[in-house]
């Protein structure tokens, strides 16, 4: 276990030296009060505009979304909650206020609240410190979405025992890798490509040595996933360096290419970043049940050639190969899959679809990952016949 916290703390320096050393220019000191960047996140964007606080409704005062009005059309239908909240939290806590709920009834996503339910707000305060205006922001959610997680977690503590235990150890850890390094590294202005390829590699090698322990069978499957998904970081980069793809295809990158407009990120590079990672789960899963059925038989067949037990590694990933790469695509798929019912409602032709940035985007993103899925079988294989072989070791 030291071994492994060792070589953790390891990785974790490393990427984050290697974000320090590709930093790029992406501010322009004449149109700066800041020496640089990292003082200018440090300060502007950490005073928010407002604070995000929970509310209970105690009363509603008036409410009119229940009526019946047959003459007024559906796009000019306006209803309103007149609602009375309690702050739950933050520093107007225990204060009550008034708001009005407007809602839009030709709007299909409409928040209509009932007493006693609970909600995000807004809370603008003027120049006194005081509430001067209220936004309603959402429901709460947080609550079913945590008890969620904790049953995720419970079940794979107690299915999976020890194992499971240590599934959840290495699930924590990259979240965090990637919650407070990769994203703020990136967020600062930091090469995202270099940031993911070293948030890949540390979150690939911990993983892996928590669930399976430093041997060669860990050894091969971390070679085979970081390969595989910089095969598919590759494909990636060349094709959308000859398709013209911005990483501007969605409305969330376009907000981010505005908020905060001082900021200059590599989108392209995000892109890529978004490949990476969205294909290390199933070529990490690919790698290690490669490397695993080859460790297994060396374990009954010490004496296989190795021409013999890199075919066997080969007929197993390719049993392997067809589903995943299924699942790879279709996970895509069915994170558009409104936006596709959307083209066919009104009729887009196909060759529409393909040239939107959007759409070459995620077809790229899907495709790629899946290439690299694919390279990772042979590289996993070659490497746990050769180099990998536990009799080389003896």
């Amino acid at each position: 276990m030291k071994k492994i916290l060792k070589i953790s703390m390891f990785l974790l320096v490393l990427l984050s030296f290697t974000g320090c050393a590709s930093k790029v220019n992406t501010e322009t000191k004449e149109n700066s009060k800041y020496n640089n960047l990292a003082e200018y996140y440090e300060n502007d964007m950490s005073k928010p505009e407002h604070e995000v606080v929970k509310a209970r409704i105690i009363r509603i005062d008036k409410d009119d979304t229940k009526e019946e009005r047959p003459d007024v059309p559906i796009q000019q239908d306006i209803r309103y909650q007149h609602l009375y909240v309690r702050i739950l939290n933050g520093s107007h806590k225990g204060e009550e206020y008034a708001l009005r709920n407007t809602i839009e009834m030709v709007n299909p996503y409409r928040l209509i609240f009932k007493k006693g339910e609970k909600m995000y707000i807004y809370l603008f305060e003027n120049e006194d410190g005081k509430v001067g205006n209220i936004h309603i922001y959402e429901r709460i959610r947080d609550t079913a979405i945590i008890w969620l997680i904790i049953a995720f977690l419970a079940l794979l503590i107690i299915i999976g025992g020890m194992k499971g235990f240590k599934a959840v150890i290495t699930l924590v850890f990259t979240v965090v890798v990637i919650s407070f390094i990769m994203l703020p590294l990136i967020l600062r202005g930091y090469n995202p490509l270099l940031i993911t390829v070293g948030a890949v590699s540390v979150t690939t090698t911990f993983s892996l040595v928590v669930i399976s322990g430093w041997n060669r069978k860990t050894r091969t499957a971390i070679l085979g996933t970081v390969g595989g998904v910089l095969i598919a970081a590759v494909v990636a980069g060349v094709v959308g360096q000859f398709a013209m793809l911005t990483g501007l295809g969605d409305e969330q990158a376009n907000m981010l290419a505005y908020i905060p407009q001082n900021r200059h990120l590599d989108f392209k590079g995000i892109l890529l970043a978004g490949i990476i990672i969205g294909a290390l789960g199933a070529v990490m899963d690919v790698a290690l049940s490669v490397a695993s059925a080859m460790w297994e038989i060396e374990e009954n067949s010490p004496n296989i050639s190795t021409k013999k037990l890199i075919q066997s590694g080969m007929n197993i990933g390719k049993d392997v190969m067809g589903s995943m790469s299924n699942t790879l695509i279709l996970a895509y798929v069915g994170g558009s899959i409104h936006l596709l019912l959307l083209f066919i409602a009104y009729n887009v032709s196909l060759t529409e679809i393909i040239n939107m940035d959007m759409i070459a985007s995620e077809i790229v993103r899907a495709v790629a990952g899946s290439i690299g899925l694919i390279s990772a079988i042979p590289l996993t294989t070659w490497i746990g016949g050769t180099i990998g072989r536990k009799r080389n070791k003896e």
